[in-house]
């Protein structure tokens, strides 16, 4: 213990060990200029293009209190949106939600792999029958607060995942405004 500790007391008294600054009598200098053979900057680049982007994919741009703009179309009160269509959603909080209600997403084909739920400004919990029903379904339920399941909706469409997204707009001043509306 004790030498442990004299060679550290040792270790940290030393000077610092400082290199003065190298003055080279030239400049360096590039040996050569590179062709279109040496660098791969220079040689043709083949893309083969797996997947072709969906022109219709569906974005939240904006949400409120009233309601949310999808794709440039403003949709009042809670909505449900699909891969290719929005729908008025009618329930007025989170305890409305139900089986009968979330059975627009089940009914979908190609069936959907995730529902993004918005339960306005606060992460509410769902009823365990209506989670357990959708889970019977394969469809997985992933609840947020609507500010959260809006971005979350936005982020899994740009993966190309199949999401709809069931939302309650946030009560109150909560409000996103999109970049267009911002520049404007």
């Amino acid at each position: 213990m004790a030498a442990g500790f004299a060679l550290r007391c040792l270790y940290r008294a030393r000077p610092p060990l400082r290199c003065p600054p190298v003055q080279l009598p030239w400049a360096p200098r590039r040996g050569h200029r590179l062709s279109p053979a040496d660098d791969e900057l220079y040689q043709r680049t083949h893309i083969s293009l797996l997947q072709h982007e969906s022109p219709h994919a569906m974005y939240i741009d904006c949400y409120n209190s009233r309601g949310f703009t999808v794709n440039g179309n403003r949709v009042f009160g809670p909505c449900a949106l699909l891969p290719h269509s929005v729908l008025q959603w009618n329930v007025g909080c989170h305890q409305d939600i139900t089986e009968e209600s979330f059975s627009l997403f089940w009914m979908l084909e190609p069936g959907i792999e995730i529902v993004v739920v918005g339960t306005g400004d606060r992460t509410e919990r769902l009823q365990c029958q209506v989670l357990r029903a959708m889970r019977e379904r394969g469809i997985a339920v992933e609840v947020q607060d609507t500010p959260n399941a809006c971005a979350t909706f936005n982020f899994l469409c740009h993966e190309g995942r199949v999401t709809g997204a069931a939302l309650i707009p946030p009560p109150g001043g909560t409000s996103l405004i999109s970049l267009g509306q911002a520049a404007e």
